[in-house]
């Protein structure tokens, strides 16, 4: 749309919305004359009816409904007429046949505020309307009802008693203005707002139609101008169009005002700019041609180089991955890449509630051979084995790959020196596991053809069942060592299954777990506190609460010794639930004191994040009276990626209770952002690794959009393992002031914690701090 018809547009869309604005008051104000009018109407028609106060007192209804029906004939717009007494009670009410259904509202309600001889209006939204006004009804915003009550004046005391007809008559023949008047009732007429508006219609079409006719001028007035004024203009368009489309290479002469010849010498000036620049592109193309040509044949070479150095780099890689995963002796897959299919095998057996098993073998006196008859006639030997291994396992098209009849499948591979391992799959029972060594074993027992030697040798198997004697992938191989070691002690030559006996260790760690049971009552478990201190003021601002162990016998027993065996026992929710108790204990405690410890922090472990947890964190908040603000949770990385919908329930639960949130570690699990959008975390807690790497500019480079990233979502940031001045700076100039490490202080028991809160513990070491980097800078400077 050009300019000009935009201007016509406006001109006639405001022409309109001032017509459409003085026909609305046209009708309201014709609205409002007409009810004025009909309420004149009413009132001379009360005032001139005398007999009226006689009829209202003796309720004379033929009479009364004589003057209902020619007040409701005074207009259509009036749709009820009822008739009170001076009591409110009704004494005649008529009402059009569209309005029965209104209901009539009490004479109170009508005349509240007004004075007994005063006439009174009121207005109430809604009620009923003719049929064929509903539409007009939905125009005008809804129907309005307007009741208007007016007195009808006594000159008699109505409310004395055993007056006759003469004393109103006499009372009227003797009228004197002076004297005393009383409502005797009241008359109420309602009036539709529908109706008075329809009535109104004439009025307001007139004034349509004048309004219609005005816009029309008006936009004819402004079309006539803004075309008069606008051809220039359109003109100069057409010529830029045609510059932008290079057809316009002659200047161009356009008459107008100053302002539109000066833009004409502009677009002159640009036309002779592009003529020029249009010569000087077909020079520079010419060159560019020649360029690309000689490029186009250089980069054919560096093609075909490329690709001799792609088919170059796919067979390294082909060898890379054969020497990686693949042993160089027997071409069966080494100790890499049997731990990684076992690792799956046990996964898929874990989902499948299967078994799994592992023969560990070993040839015995292998070394005898290597020292009698060398290494290459070793590697000969080991060779065969394998492929009498392969043999008897029935091969398939893949090397270490093999089915049993019975449909178990079978992973063959040598894990160094003289071991293979064959990995069972679906096994059945250990007897099924059993008669796959024994087979295997009585296969390698048959004689060899060495260097024009026949050679005997025999194994040694170990078997160890998944999950029965261990779940993971190192369990799985200790126990079928084990067993493998105990088969040559009783003389080689022979299978055996992994038994609890075998291993000394097992009962050292039944005892282990015995003693971390008994941990809680004994109360062996302590809480450490680690402080958390603002780098700038050396105010403490909370404190981690750090689990320990003070064993009987051992002594102190490192968190990551005993940990994962609390949660494999199933005993982390009963030590959860005490830490927690007991950091809020000791918290309450410190305060009650006199020392100020804003908050503690409690670590969560992600086998301890279920619902009953939410119960735990309520039980200790109500045992010890700490308020849930002074409380903060610190969640793993591994708790937000789990089941994140129900996740996402129970940290909002707990945000909803007013405890403090906060990511512990992050970027050392799985470090996906989503997680920190959606859910409601107070505090990111950057780990020791990110801080130890800060002497590479990568690494400080990822410090940085780590701490950036946080402040964007609004989260505070705290630091773990600042324990050099050069990074306490480093992360003050990154506005990050909180710091928990060794820096200020390892993690404390409560006695010693206190000493730590003081108000001025810290300022000293931050101003030594301070002065050193400041001695350094001065140093520098001079240098």
């Amino acid at each position: 749309m050009t300019i000009a018809s935009k201007i016509n547009v406006l001109v006639a869309i405001l022409a309109l919305i001032a017509s459409v604005l003085v026909t609305l008051f046209v009708g309201q104000r014709d609205a409002v004359y007409q009810r004025d009018a009909i309420v004149l109407r009413a009132s001379s028609l009360i005032g001139g009816q005398p007999q009226l106060q006689l009829n209202f007192y003796f309720s004379l209804a033929g009479a009364l409904e004589k003057t209902t029906s020619e007040l409701l004939r005074l207009s259509p717009a009036v749709k009820r007429v009822t008739l009170y007494d001076n009591r409110g009670k009704v004494l005649a009410r008529e009402s059009r046949d569209w309005a029965s259904a209104d209901p009539a509202p009490n004479l109170a309600s009508l005349r509240e505020g007004a004075s007994p001889l005063d006439t009174n209006r009121v207005t109430r939204r809604g009620g009923s309307v003719p049929d064929n006004l509903r539409t007009l009804s939905r125009i005008t915003l809804g129907e309005e009802t307007t009741s208007i009550t007016l007195p009808v004046i006594s000159v008699v005391d109505p409310s004395q008693t055993g007056l006759q007809t003469s004393d109103f008559a006499a009372a009227l023949a003797d009228f004197n203005p002076l004297q005393g008047q009383y409502e005797i009732g009241y008359v109420e007429v309602s009036l539709s707002s529908t109706v008075l508006w329809s009535s109104t219609l004439p009025t307001m079409a007139a004034s349509a139609r004048i309004g219609i006719l005005i816009v029309f001028l008006l936009w004819l007035i402004a079309s006539l101008s803004t075309r008069k004024i606008m051809a220039p203009l359109d003109a100069l368009a057409r010529v830029a169009d045609d510059i932008a489309a290079g057809e316009q290479t002659e200047p161009i002469a356009i008459r107008g005002t100053v302002e539109i010849r000066e833009i004409a010498n502009v677009f002159n000036s640009i036309i002779t700019g592009l003529n020029q620049y249009r010569w000087r592109m077909d020079a520079d193309r010419k060159i560019l041609n020649l360029k690309i040509d000689e490029r186009t044949e250089q980069l054919s070479q560096h093609r075909q180089e490329l690709q001799k150095a792609a088919q170059a780099a796919t067979r390294t890689r082909d060898q890379l991955h054969q020497l990686a995963y693949f042993d160089s002796v027997t071409s069966l897959p080494n100790r890499r890449l049997f731990i990684e299919q076992l690792t799956l095998l046990l996964r898929l057996a874990r989902r499948s509630k299967q078994q799994a098993g592992l023969l560990l073998i070993d040839i015995d006196n292998f070394r005898r051979i290597n020292d009698s008859l060398g290494t290459s006639a070793g590697d000969q030997l080991l060779k065969a084995i394998s492929e009498r291994l392969v043999s008897e396992m029935r091969d398939s098209d893949v090397l270490h790959r093999h089915s049993d009849p019975e449909g178990s499948v079978m992973d063959l591979s040598r894990m160094g020196g003289d071991e293979f391992t064959v990995v069972l799959n679906k096994v059945e029972d250990i007897d099924a596991a059993l008669k796959v060594a024994e087979r295997l074993g009585a296969a390698i027992s048959k004689p060899y053809r060495i260097e024009r030697q026949e050679i005997i040798v025999t194994s040694s198997i170990g078997i160890a069942i998944a999950p029965d004697h261990a779940h993971d992938v190192e369990g799985l191989l200790r126990a079928a060592d084990t067993a493998m070691t105990q088969a040559k002690r009783a003389g080689r030559n022979r299978a055996m299954v992994y038994a609890e006996h075998m291993q000394s260790a097992h009962h050292q760690r039944l005892k282990f777990e015995i003693d971390l049971r008994r941990a809680v009552e004994r109360e062996e478990l302590m809480l450490y506190f680690q402080p958390q201190v603002n780098g700038r003021t050396g105010e403490v601002v909370g404190a981690e609460a750090l689990l320990r162990w003070w064993h009987a016998d051992q002594g102190l027993i490192p968190p990551f010794k005993w940990i994962p065996i609390v949660e494999e026992l199933g005993l982390i929710d009963e030590v959860g639930n005490w830490v927690l108790n007991e950091a809020c204990r000791q918290l309450v405690s410190l305060r009650e004191q006199g020392f100020v410890l804003p908050k503690v922090s409690v670590n969560v472990s992600a086998l301890q994040f279920h619902p009953g947890f939410i119960g735990a964190v309520e039980t200790a908040l109500a045992d010890t009276g700490l308020a849930p603000g002074s409380l903060e949770l610190e969640l793993t990385e591994g708790i937000m990626i789990r089941d994140q919908d129900a996740t996402i329930a129970l940290v909002q639960r707990l945000k909803e209770m007013g405890l403090r949130l906060s990511i512990d570690d992050f970027g050392t699990g799985y470090s996906s952002l989503s997680y920190l959008t959606r859910f409601p975390l107070d505090e990111l807690k950057i780990d020791r690794s990110f801080v130890v790497g800060l002497n590479d500019n990568s690494g400080a480079e990822l410090v940085r959009a780590i701490i950036a990233m946080g402040k964007s979502l609004g989260l505070e940031i705290v630091v773990e393992g600042v324990e050099m001045v050069e990074e306490l700076m480093f992360f003050r100039d990154q506005s990050v002031d909180i710091i928990q490490s060794f820096f200020f202080s390892e993690a404390v028991p409560a006695d010693k914690l206190k000493p730590l809160l003081e108000p001025d513990h810290f300022i000293s070491k931050i101003d030594a701090s301070e002065g050193r980097i400041q001695g350094v800078s001065i140093s520098l400077e001079q240098t």
